[in-house]
């Protein structure tokens, strides 16, 4: 089995900067508003959409050509009403603008693909984007989502949301995402993975938020890779015989610290492959990692190394020894 790349996203410090006020002078607007209102109007022109225009396609009746790609990044734009007229887009991205209202979009009821990173997205509740019924794949990466709330589409198969401000997953339509395979959350600020209620889920990438409790992903019966590095996890209840095709589990840096902290993994002994514990508290117990293979026989790799012989025969040796010291651990240290 072929590892999987371990790239994570990495949030940029806090520059947040003092929010007293001087003597005489009114308070201090919040950082981000001032930011908004610092901007002037740079609103998208037909000028500027002919330099972003390629790919000559023939429209959807076949009775004509159009152009059918639209790239236009770093252009500081505010405004994109005229875009409502150029309905045979498929490809857009329109990145590291100063875009918050992405209404005109909905015009485009061919668009397959939508790049919107690093823009000033705070919601997509009120964008009217239901007509994009064919979009499947769309990519909100560093905006200023706090929620989910509103987001849907039928078609949609990829989902880009990394380093945004999210908090809770409630709210997701997950009757109206029933194709997505890939959901990219990292660098939020989850707490629970409650919500995520997607039937055909493959991937999910949870790394560096602020996870502490494992809720819901019983449902994800389809799900092979769940990442979760970098959160608050001290145990791995939430991991169930529900999630009968998992074979990609990585935990790295979280905050398990005993062995029975993975009493859970047992229910996908069956299909699990590859499991990373690195920088867990729980890699410090004697003969850790010939627990873990006792009680995971079919476990190809474990902290990226790859997994012999010579330990499946020994964890194999020891599977009553280690059962034993399963019940007779510690529990955890008390706050």
């Amino acid at each position: 089995m072929s590892d999987i790349e371990d790239d994570e996203f990495r949030m940029e410090p806090d520059e947040s900067e003092d929010d007293g006020t001087r003597d005489g002078q009114e308070e201090a607007m919040p950082e981000t508003q001032l930011k908004v209102s610092l901007l002037s109007t740079c609103a998208l022109t037909l000028d500027t959409i002919k330099d972003g225009l390629s790919l000559l396609c023939r429209t959807g009746n076949g009775l004509s050509h159009a152009f059918v790609k639209l790239e236009l990044v770093n252009r500081s734009l505010t405004d994109i009403s005229v875009l409502e007229s150029f309905v045979h887009l498929r490809f857009i991205d329109l990145s590291n603008n100063h875009l918050s209202d992405l209404t005109p979009l909905a015009a485009l009821t061919q668009l397959l693909w939508l790049k919107m990173d690093g823009n000033q997205v705070e919601e997509i509740k009120g964008q009217k984007l239901e007509p994009l019924a064919y979009l499947q794949w769309f990519s909100l990466a560093k905006n200023c989502l706090t929620n989910v709330e509103g987001l849907s589409g039928p078609a949609l198969e990829t989902l880009n949301l990394i380093g945004n401000g999210i908090h809770r997953m409630q709210g997701l339509q997950c009757h109206k995402l029933t194709n997505l395979v890939t959901l990219e959350l990292r660098g939020n600020r989850l707490e629970s993975t409650e919500g995520l209620y997607l039937p055909n889920l493959r991937q999910l990438y949870l790394a560096q938020n602020i996870i502490k409790r494992l809720e819901g992903l019983h449902k994800l019966e389809r799900l092979t890779t769940l990442h979760l590095r970098d959160n608050q996890l001290k145990n791995l209840d939430g991991i169930s015989s529900g999630m009968k095709s998992l074979q990609y589990l990585n935990v790295r840096g979280n905050l398990i610290f005993n062995l029975k902290s993975l009493r859970s993994l047992l229910g996908v002994a069956a299909t699990l492959r590859a499991l990373v514990l690195a920088e867990n508290p729980v890699g410090e117990v004697d003969d850790y990692r010939l627990f873990v293979l006792s009680q995971l026989p079919l476990l190809e790799r474990l902290d990226k190394d790859p997994v012999t012989d010579e330990e499946k025969a020994d964890a194999l040796e020891r599977q009553k020894e280690f059962g034993k010291v399963e019940d007779e651990d510690a529990q955890e240290p008390k706050e």
